[in-house]
């Protein structure tokens, strides 16, 4: 789920199941949009990112809760 995104900045973070929580950039949509709604139920891979944190990739919406 996008518990938070910043539509300024591009900026956003996703929650897994489990509570673990991840950042993305919009450029991680796997749509192609800049843009994903608060809230959105979605899908999405881990991977490493910069400075070797990890972020939410490949994202791809499902909904809305």
């Amino acid at each position: 789920m996008v518990s938070a995104f910043d539509e300024a900045r591009g900026l956003g973070v996703v929650r897994a199941d489990d509570g673990s929580t991840y950042p993305f950039h919009c450029t991680a949509l796997a749509d192609g949009t800049r843009n994903v709604a608060l809230g959105a139920r979605v899908v999405f891979s881990v991977a490493a990112g910069h400075g070797g944190r990890y972020e939410a990739r490949g994202i791809t919406t499902l909904g809305t809760s």
